[in-house]
């Protein structure tokens, strides 16, 4: 595996951004009837990627300093992206950066310039925590035809619900009162409306420990999940909103995967 740390411009966001990849050195992917191609070679698809989010708190090297996830995806073949968002909650900030626009749209492109990354649906992955585990459930669930999985662990399940521990964030990114129910950042609308309409939909992993202070939201997600279409998984189990938990977590999340043979 390579560890690469990548800075660039951000047109988006009108300054430099930054992003941390595991990328495979050495990679076969069969290509249907064709037989099998190396990275590098013509006809290589890319590599399979997970997209993966971090937490309000942390930044583009938490998941490689905090956890063993580079064992855990060696085998596999997956690359891993992991982008700097700051504390926007994946989201364009009423007082701040477009980071919506920037996760959603312009980090996909810029990653995929840079890196031999595969385009298809069925090769892309969404996962992160806490605030990341937010983002990584609505960027699938408002672009599902980039997304065939999601993953949330320990996930703010419901924002409207979490703005009173975060007065200030909350007052930047969403505006004092905070986002309404129905709203482009409610999980449960957006769920609730994608498992309604003839959009594909996304495989979706939700995890969170037992003694975790947002326990009762996933709980709640949970409940809403079950009811709809979606082939779901829901995971609980003892731990707190911490690191400990987390590289448990994420090394099943990466068992999960609907990775192509």
């Amino acid at each position: 595996m390579a560890l690469i740390d990548c800075k660039f411009f951000s047109e988006t966001l009108g300054m430099c951004s930054s992003l941390r990849v595991i990328l495979p050195e050495k990679t076969e992917r069969r290509i249907g009837d064709s037989g099998v191609s190396r990275a590098g070679q013509p006809g290589f698809l890319g590599h399979p990627t997970l997209w993966l989010l971090h937490g309000m708190s942390d930044d583009e090297t938490i998941w490689t300093r905090s956890t063993s996830l580079e064992r855990y995806v060696a085998p596999l073949g997956l690359a891993v992206v992991m982008p700097n968002v700051h504390r926007s909650f994946y989201t364009n900030m009423l007082h701040g950066y477009r980071y919506w626009d920037f996760v959603s749209e312009e980090l996909l492109a810029k990653a995929r310039s840079f890196f031999p990354l595969s385009l298809r649906r069925e090769d892309n992955f969404v996962g992160g925590l806490s605030m990341g585990g937010h983002g990584a459930l609505k960027l699938a669930l408002r672009k599902p035809e980039l997304f065939s999985a999601a993953a949330s662990l320990s996930g703010v399940a419901d924002v409207t619900e979490f703005r009173q521990s975060r007065a200030l964030d909350y007052e930047l990114v969403f505006g004092g009162t905070g986002p309404e129910r129905g709203s482009e950042h409610d999980l449960f609308h957006l769920a609730t409306t994608l498992s309604a309409s003839e959009s594909p939909l996304p495989r979706l992993y939700q995890c969170c420990g037992t003694e975790d202070f947002l326990l009762a939201q996933n709980r709640s997600l949970r409940d809403c999940l079950a009811t709809l279409r979606f082939d779901y998984h829901y995971v609980e189990s003892p731990g707190a909103h911490d690191w400990a938990y987390w590289d448990k977590a994420i090394a099943q999340v990466v068992d999960w995967l609907p990775l192509a043979p």
